[in-house]
């Protein structure tokens, strides 16, 4: 009887570390963690899926090397031409449109490089620069540090002589920078998803916004087991099927802040 007893703990232990042991890797971007979406969206996914989800959240381009190396089964991210590359390089297997939002101009309400109520952010930032307006850059290879920077190319505007004075990298996240702004009362490019769940706002508000070329996409790829075989087939994809499938994306629409929708579902069904 006793022998019984221990092969059915024995049993037990190991159905309960096989169950603990579905949990996947997701190398995603400072905006879908900061904005809260993840703490909203994987709850929902884990109690469906009966999957576990472990993020980490960095820069676009730090979340892709990621999945480069083999360090995480699935990436989701916004930097498009970076995407792509991803996948011409054979590091993914397919690559899924999941949802969209939009970056904004942030900046003072003084608005030294008077900016406000533009909608065409290229003139913007040849004001800012003009102005010589303090502006803080994530300088982090994150999508919406790639935004930014294709936006000052088209501008028309060198980054090279700014960098020590109105011009600042910090080379962190967007909530840091966020916050750094507000400090400084400086404008910067924020994803407006985070920006709405930003509380430390102080003097700082929308300033610009509405142009095409704010457009935000969000695209998520399992990473390419052929060349990383420790990825975990399945499970990550069962949670890129969930995000693009009627429930994942029903719960993204669901996803609010003060009664405002932050990401707006996209994925072709």
């Amino acid at each position: 009887m006793r022998k019984l007893a221990t092969i059915g703990a024995a049993l037990l232990w190991s159905t309960i570390a096989f169950a603990q042991d579905r949990t996947i890797t997701v190398a995603s971007t400072t905006s879908t963690e900061q904005s809260g979406l993840f703490g909203h969206l994987l709850p929902l996914f884990s109690k469906a899926e009966g999957i576990s989800v472990k993020v980490v959240a960095v820069g676009t381009g730090q979340a892709l090397d990621i999945g480069r190396r083999g360090d995480a089964d699935v990436v989701f991210v916004h930097d498009r031409p970076a995407e792509d590359k991803f996948m011409s390089e054979g590091q993914g297997v397919k690559r899924f449109d999941v949802m969209y939002n939009d970056f904004v101009i942030i900046g003072p309400r003084s608005d030294p490089a008077r900016i406000s109520g533009s909608k065409d952010v290229v003139e913007a930032l040849r004001k800012i620069a003009t102005a010589k307006a303090t502006f803080i850059s994530r300088g982090d290879k994150s999508g919406t540090h790639a935004a930014e920077l294709r936006l000052w190319k088209e501008a028309g505007v060198d980054l090279g002589a700014g960098k020590d004075n109105w011009y600042r990298e910090i080379g962190q996240g967007m909530g840091p920078a966020l916050n750094m702004a507000s400090s400084s009362n400086a404008y910067l490019l924020s994803d407006r998803g985070t920006w709405l769940s930003f509380k430390n706002r102080g003097e700082l508000a929308i300033l610009t916004e509405g142009d095409k070329r704010l457009f935000n996409q969000y695209g998520v790829m399992l990473v390419n087991p052929e060349k990383h075989p420790s990825v975990k087939v399945k499970d990550g994809q069962a949670f890129i099927d969930w995000l693009v499938s009627p429930k994942g994306q029903d719960a993204i629409a669901g996803y609010k802040v003060g009664g405002e929708q932050l990401f707006f579902p996209n994925a072709s069904h």
